[in-house]
């Protein structure tokens, strides 16, 4: 345990503003980059270790109750504590009529989105301490038509982030909720397939925004 290390937990780090963000706390904190993709972690760790920084990397389903105890065990014992989570982790599901919703897409989604939120919060929680920092990340697309599967799911996510905010208002961990930019990631290509993405928000452009916003 060193109280001069900080130390940032990235959920979802292997692509996207995940990945961005992981590359962006270099070098003020150690990264702990969660992910299922092995590949793109690996790859994003060679990005952190060009930029003079260290990462610890954690090829995890964030769905799986028994990894995320291993993962915030073992956080504990070699630090103790983290500073900051970011929380960037989703399942993006296709568009489709709510009477056409798949059920194995639904508890896809659930799991990702809202489960494992859920999973995560009680773990991560005691490891945030008083003076700790959560970060999650809106997208407010609930009750938008053929956003069924994908918005009911993200504010049942961001349901549970906002009472968690309310309830350590005044205790801590600090808990905040922003909305990034347009990016062009794989998950906005998904909804919005042929969108000029030459006129989005650049990943590392839109994690600067969010670390300059918390």
């Amino acid at each position: 345990m060193t109280d001069q290390i900080k130390i940032a937990l990235v959920t979802g780090a292997s692509r996207g503003l995940g990945a961005a963000l992981a590359e962006a706390l270099v070098p003020d904190y150690h990264v702990v980059a969660v992910a299922r993709t092995t590949g793109g972690l690996e790859e994003l760790d060679d990005r952190i270790q060009a930029k003079g920084g260290s990462a610890t990397l954690a090829p995890m389903d964030i769905t799986d109750p028994n990894a995320m105890a291993t993962l915030c065990r073992g956080i504990h014992d070699r630090w103790g504590k983290i500073d900051l989570w970011l929380h960037t982790a989703i399942h993006t599901s296709a568009l489709t009529p709510a009477h056409f919703v798949d059920p194995k897409e639904w508890t896809k989604a659930i799991n990702t989105n809202a489960n494992a939120t859920s999973i995560l919060i009680p773990y991560v929680a005691p490891l945030l301490g008083e003076a700790g920092h959560a970060v999650f990340f809106d997208d407010p697309k609930a009750g938008e038509k053929f956003y069924g599967i994908y918005g009911a799911t993200k504010a049942a996510q961001m349901a549970l982030a906002r009472s968690w905010a309310a309830e350590t208002e005044r205790t801590g961990p600090r808990v905040s909720i922003v909305e990034p930019a347009p990016m062009p990631t794989a998950v906005r290509a998904r909804f919005h397939p042929g969108e000029d993405r030459d006129a989005l928000t650049s990943t590392s452009d839109a994690a600067a925004q969010v670390l300059a916003q918390i």
